[in-house]
């Protein structure tokens, strides 16, 4: 917010700050007493993948840039997890996601495409 680093030039900052803001939206609708569970565990997740994107940009090294962004993926593969749950449990309703999964998607091809670098 502050500090102008490059982290905020990377195209994946930008996706993942929509996917976060969409995964908070969507967690508003879950029931009550998934307060403390579901709703927290997908917020977290969706935190983990921004913030581990900023860490992983400013480390030096390509091996530990990329440790952060597998992290970071790993946080995304635990949501789709989760929404997968919320479905079963009819907590959401998976075609009216579009643009949640669109973003889910995006985010992963553009983290496994810097993992693979």
């Amino acid at each position: 917010m502050f500090l102008q680093l490059d982290h905020k030039q990377l195209d994946i900052y930008t996706v993942s700050k929509q996917f976060v803001y969409t995964c908070y939206q969507l967690t508003k609708t879950l029931p009550g007493e998934e307060r403390f569970n579901m709703v927290s565990q997908i917020r977290r997740a969706a935190l983990s993948i921004q913030l581990n994107i900023a860490e992983g940009a400013s480390r030096k090294s390509n091996a530990e840039r990329k440790r952060f962004y597998e992290i970071a993926r790993g946080s995304l593969i635990e949501i789709d997890a989760a929404l997968d749950i919320a479905v079963e449990l009819k907590y959401i309703i998976k075609e009216e996601q579009g643009k949640l999964g669109d973003l889910m998607i995006r985010c992963f091809q553009m983290l496994t495409k810097m993992i693979g670098r």
